[in-house]
């Protein structure tokens, strides 16, 4: 199965600071047949204005991956963790237990990122937070791992969860094939920029893709496009 959410059928929340899509039922959206996609329970498409973000406030039991599109989002939470996380690249948040946190964009532009939840797959634990740099040009032409808790995914920030957020960019003209373990997993892709095509679907920017009863996925880029996809059980 692929179906195809057009961007313009995603919820949306405009806060003047905050301009926000969501991909999937939060805050005052609610859609009862995009709750969830297995475990992926959030896909926020937030575009942040300067010098503004997110005041301190509480999270447990989840698994919280933010991939920075453009700009630079400043991290601060309750265990002492502060850092910035630039364009390209990814921090993860296990909640675990219990967490504060703040998300600020202390830019002089605006950031747009992708927020992604996953529900983990126990409750409770030591909160913690990372990120990682990972250079656009070292995903060309193959998904990459940038979150996981899939053994063996390498140099991926870790997460409590069955799961792995993948990266990778294409060329136009070009394709890239994703093999998941069995065909039964929860696919999600999203181009972040450039537009794509799934056997006969396709796609442009900030579109999302839902998977899944598929052994293998090829994208072909119509136009040169980085990808973020979501493997979840």
């Amino acid at each position: 199965m692929i179906e195809l959410r057009p961007f313009e059928s995603l919820g949306a929340a405009n806060h003047g600071w905050l301009d926000a899509r969501h991909h999937f039922s939060f805050a005052g959206y609610h859609d009862p047949a995009r709750v969830h996609w297995g475990s992926l329970r959030v896909w926020n498409d937030d575009t942040i204005a300067p010098g503004t973000g997110f005041p301190a406030h509480p999270h447990s039991d989840m698994e919280i991956i933010t991939y920075v599109r453009e700009g630079a989002i400043t991290h601060r939470d309750s265990l002492g963790n502060e850092g910035r996380t630039a364009a390209g690249d990814v921090q993860v948040m296990s909640a675990g237990s219990g967490v504060r946190h703040s998300e600020y964009n202390l830019e002089n532009e605006e950031t747009r990122l992708f927020q992604i939840w996953i529900i983990p797959d126990t409750r409770g634990g030591e909160p913690g937070w990372g990120a990682r740099q990972f250079p656009r040009g070292e995903r060309s032409g193959a998904f990459v791992p940038l979150a996981s808790g899939i053994e063996g995914d390498g140099d991926a920030l870790s997460i409590r969860a069955d799961a792995r957020v993948l990266g990778a960019t294409v060329r136009a003209g070009e394709s890239v094939t994703y093999r998941p373990r069995s065909a039964d997993r929860h696919l999600y892709l999203v181009p972040a920029t450039g537009r794509v095509r799934i056997g006969e679907i396709e796609a442009k920017a900030r579109d999302g893709i839902a998977i899944t009863a598929l052994g293998e996925v090829t994208v072909t880029a119509l136009e040169d496009a980085e990808l973020v996809l979501v493997d979840a059980a």
